[in-house]
């Protein structure tokens, strides 16, 4: 169903430049985004639950992203999707590293999500 794919592609593309967005300026207001159920693992660190993701990420310190490349596809019911994610971060002002990150989005209501998963990792030598 076409219109199906995108309507998940409208999604991921707002939800990725809001996340980057509210990252690099405010990471505490990502809280509303995980629920307790929500993982992140960082650079093979897995943390569970919104208060720990948001503590992880912001243990990092000052973030600015780039994104430059996203993909979605369908998850494991209509309510679900995966976005996967290629860019760079600048950390505290530093040079930019390439870095990746997947999203599984989950369905709470119309129109309305929350991030079951999260991964990131950085690419180094690329």
């Amino acid at each position: 169903n076409k219109s199906s794919v995108m309507s998940a592609q409208e999604v991921a593309q707002a939800f990725v430049q809001h996340y980057y967005t509210t990252r690099d300026t405010n990471p505490d207001a990502l809280l509303g985004l995980y629920q307790p159920s929500s993982s992140m693992t960082f650079e093979g660190n897995m943390v569970q639950g919104s208060q720990a993701i948001v503590d992880k990420l912001k243990s990092v310190g000052p973030v600015k992203h780039t994104f430059k490349g996203m993909d979605v596809q369908p998850s494991t019911s209509s309510s679900a999707m995966l976005i996967f994610v290629t860019g760079s971060i600048s950390i505290g002002g530093d040079n930019p590293i390439h870095f990746c990150q997947m999203f599984q989005l989950v369905s709470t209501g119309p129109g309305a999500y929350y991030v079951h998963n999260d991964i990131f990792r950085l690419n180094y030598g690329l």
